[in-house]
């Protein structure tokens, strides 16, 4: 299936979709991006990261519109001041953290400014902050005053099917209280429950004064399918597995294989041809 021809913006996951699995911006990627600025398409990010841990893609994409951080649970501006936030209720984040903890996995927990966890040692604590290039706060045990700030919820290991169970069980447990979902096999992301993925596409839609029917999106995990749902016309990465790949209209190269630039193509390609016609 090919992208209509009036794409206005393309909104973009990072981890998986945007950069390698090293966590590299590509020249092709790069390119890429200066393409669709050049045709006048606006490039936006969304992302499980906090904002700060999108700050280094701002300069080498040019980036000029608003930037949804913690699945949208903060949207920030390139300079990284806050547009708008979306805070989990205390006794939210509180049992979404109990729920971690049953199901014997690592939790994080998220302010808008700040990381912090309670092992320092567990597992992708250090890859995370080589990642996000920023440390985490260690702290002996998350607190009241943190949980009245949290923005986002982690839960974190490398037993994926775990993760997976740990996904299920809180969304039961939360219901509408929260959105609840993967961001990587090893990550379970719990925000607020207008901080997703969706409802990034429905902000920006309003913000950027862009009908949802010319905005495309593109990523790799299943919190991913609710922005595919929302968006025009929707890019699977080939590194995603089948059930995101299914609820895409088309799919790509993998995110090793320069995947990002492939769908730029794609979508550059429909708009020459609206205008040679």
């Amino acid at each position: 299936m090919n992208p209509p021809a009036d794409i206005r913006l393309l909104l973009a996951d990072v981890d998986g979709t945007l950069v390698t699995q090293e966590k590299v911006l590509t020249e092709a990627a790069i390119a890429a991006a200066g393409e669709l600025r050049a045709q006048g398409v606006t490039l936006a990010l969304t992302s499980g990261r906090p904002p700060r841990g999108m700050q280094m893609l701002v300069a080498p994409l040019a980036l000029t519109g608003a930037i949804a951080g913690f699945n949208g649970g903060v949207f920030v501006n390139p300079d990284l001041s806050v547009i708008d936030s979306h805070v989990l209720d205390p006794k939210v984040a509180k049992q979404a953290l109990a729920v971690i903890a049953d199901h014997g996995l690592d939790g994080w927990l998220y302010t808008v400014d700040d990381w912090l966890v309670t092992a320092p040692e567990a597992p992708h604590v250090a890859r995370e902050a080589w990642t996000v290039k920023f440390e985490p706060h260690v702290v002996g045990s998350f607190t009241d005053a943190q949980f009245t700030q949290a923005v986002k919820i982690v839960g974190v290991s490398d037993d994926h099917a775990r993760v997976a169970a740990c996904e299920r069980d809180m969304q039961a447990a939360l219901g509408a209280q929260a959105s609840a979902a993967r961001s990587q096999p090893y990550y379970l992301d719990v925000t607020h429950p207008q901080a997703n993925k969706g409802a990034v596409v429905d902000r920006l839609s309003k913000l950027l004064d862009i009908p949802r029917g010319q905005i495309a999106t593109i990523g790799d995990m299943p919190n991913d399918v609710l922005m595919f749902r929302r968006s025009g016309f929707s890019f699977a990465m080939g590194n995603a597995d089948d059930e995101v790949k299914a609820a895409a209209n088309a799919t790509v190269a993998s995110n090793e294989q320069e995947g990002f630039a492939q769908a730029v193509r794609s979508l550059l390609a429909a708009q020459a041809g609206r205008k040679r016609a």
